[in-house]
């Protein structure tokens, strides 16, 4: 057996082209060839095949995915049969949302919640069946013509009727970076505040181009979101909406009981911002600079080099 290349068959469907490469995995866009219709399949890189942890999240993927059925998200499909490991998926064009933000592009304030409007409604949809994406984020926002999305990717959502399965099997921390929730950052599972929290950061990402705590490293900025509040939308976008600006830190408090309790409460407050009571979030923050969180880094560093250092010498010592 070898890697699937653009042009090979695999049962009833023929890859035309490689949408994208992930770690784990290859997406292509793909044509069946029986039904005649464009499709994505998700195919496992070899060496992931054999096993066993990643074998049972992509069948957990594809389980959850076919449950779900919903207008904002993507529809996992059924193949009459399977030779290997894959999912087959509804084909929705492969302009993302990241696609549309790249290089800090900032949306049009409508447009922009436009988007968050659908994407709460797959929320609530996905909370009530049972689900918690938690690695929402725009590479897994699908966006059509008429400013239409989709979701895409379950592999590591949560299921009440499964046990929970983690991505190494070994560890509940789990999402992107940039759009972990402080409480993921944490060590702890989440739950759908921890959507919240990344639907605020997009939100906040779209209409400012920036995301809390850009400029750190992944660990700084993991730190700076466990120890430290974000800096507010109107240090990077001073005109921006003050209504619009206490959605987003409702949405991207610390602490979850802050946050709105679910996606229907944020819903609420999207079709007329300016009726939100502004609760002075942006006025409260305390937010830490980017150069003192580099400072505090360089701190961490030297202080486990020093430790490194002792417990050498103190070896030494022993030695002689």
């Amino acid at each position: 057996m070898r890697e699937l290349s653009v042009g090979d068959r695999l049962d009833q469907y023929r890859l035309v082209e490689v949408l994208a490469r992930s770690g784990m995995a290859s997406i292509f866009k793909a044509i069946d060839i029986l039904a005649g219709h464009s499709l994505v399949l998700k195919i496992p890189y070899l060496q992931f095949e054999s096993d066993p942890i990643f074998y049972s999240r992509f069948q957990r993927e594809e389980k959850i995915g076919q449950r779900l059925d919903h207008p904002n998200l993507i529809k996992i499909l059924a193949p009459r049969r399977k030779r290997r490991v894959y999912i087959a998926m509804e084909y929705f064009g492969d302009n993302s949302l990241r696609a549309q933000m790249r290089d800090g592009v900032v949306l049009p304030m409508q447009l922009a919640l436009s988007y968050v409007r659908q994407l709460c409604e797959a929320l609530i949809y996905i909370h009530r069946e049972g689900g918690v994406p938690r690695d929402l984020k725009p590479e897994n926002i699908l966006i059509n013509a008429n400013g239409e999305i989709k979701i895409m990717d379950f592999g590591i959502a949560l299921d009440k009727w499964s046990r929970r399965l983690t991505f190494a099997g070994k560890s509940s921390t789990l999402g992107t970076p940039d759009y972990m929730s402080p409480e993921q950052v944490g060590g702890q599972r989440g739950d759908a505040r921890s959507d919240i929290y990344a639907l605020g950061t997009i939100l906040l990402e779209m209409v400012t181009g920036t995301v809390p705590f850009a400029g750190l490293n992944v660990s700084g900025a993991m730190r700076a979101k466990a120890e430290s509040d974000p800096r507010p939308p109107s240090a990077f976008r001073p005109e921006i909406d003050p209504h619009i600006e206490e959605i987003i830190l409702h949405a991207i408090e610390r602490r979850p009981p802050n946050r709105y309790p679910n996606a229907e409460a944020m819903l609420e407050d999207l079709p007329n911002p300016s009726s939100v009571r502004l609760e002075g979030r942006a006025k409260s923050l305390k937010p830490i600079s980017p150069e003192m969180e580099h400072f505090k880094h360089a701190l961490v560093v030297a202080g486990g080099f020093v430790v490194l250092i002792a417990v050498f010498a103190g070896l030494v010592f022993l030695g002689g």
